[in-house]
């Protein structure tokens, strides 16, 4: 659709069509969103599309993550060696973690609840949406998709499923991200040996700071593939009945039925 103007009579809209993808309102659970920026810092602004400030949660998860071997203290930890976990952390960056990871969380189930009441006057206004946009780079259009199909490609290669329901700027930062986060871990030959059966040489060659970062993406990836999918379906049929409503139905118009379906013989 076209943006909208400023001296636009509609203060919200519930979404909106653009090359790069479908951004729109709806209703989500606060407490899902703050768990997966628990599980990750940035992820649960990324769900939100607050693109922006998930990429730099996200990039300074791992910056400060990588230089202060937080993640190799949490395996060192969850594997009884306290000591080696003591040693290996690097207090210069450590306290630069825990502030910014508080925030994340909290940040997340803060913009989800205001997003909420957005949403709830945005659908109160009822305002159209066009659901084809079409420029010089892409074609983008609402339409419906199966969501464990989406699910699937994501879960075959983190952020396919993410271009197949068109979240253009999700799916670059997710396969990007799982790339160089694999690479760094070694992930990939890791596996090769372990369908080999030389499991010994597969933990030798993984690198763990970076392997506990891969599995957060991983998941998210097929989470928000089917998530995004199943309301980019909702506002599908929104628009639908809107479309058909207005066109095709006459307000005078009582839909038929019989006495005996409401008060019975």
């Amino acid at each position: 659709m076209d943006r909208p103007e400023s001296f636009s009579p509609v203060r919200r809209y519930i979404a909106y069509v653009s090359s790069l993808g479908t951004t729109q309102l709806h209703l989500r659970n606060p407490f899902v969103i703050a768990c997966w920026s628990l599980a990750f810092p940035g992820l649960g602004h990324l769900l939100l599309s607050k693109y922006l400030r998930g990429y730099l949660l996200f990039l300074w998860e791992i910056f400060v993550n990588v230089n202060g071997h937080i993640n190799l203290a949490i395996l060192y930890s969850f594997t009884g060696r306290f000591q080696m976990a003591k040693d290996v952390l690097d207090i210069n960056w450590v306290l630069f973690y825990i502030p910014t990871y508080i925030f994340a969380v909290w940040d997340a189930y803060r913009t989800t609840v205001d997003l909420n009441h957005q949403y709830i006057l945005a659908a109160r206004e009822d305002a159209e949406i066009k659901i084809f946009n079409i420029s010089s780079i892409e074609i983008n259009y609402l339409d419906k998709r199966t969501p464990w199909n989406a699910a699937g490609w994501s879960a075959v290669m983190p952020g396919l499923g993410q271009v197949l329901i068109h979240r253009i700027p999700a799916a670059l930062f997710i396969i990007i991200g799982f790339i160089a986060i694999s690479q760094q871990a070694k992930l990939l030959p890791a596996l090769h040996y372990t369908l080999l059966g030389q499991f010994e040489y597969a933990k030798l060659i993984l690198n763990p700071q970076w392997f506990l970062n891969s599995s957060s993406v991983y998941f998210f990836a097929i989470y928000d593939a089917y998530e995004n999918t199943v309301s980019n379906n909702k506002l599908f049929d929104w628009e639908q009945t809107k479309f058909l409503k207005k066109n095709y139905q006459d307000k005078n118009f009582n839909m038929p039925f019989q006495k005996t379906d409401i008060q019975g013989d």
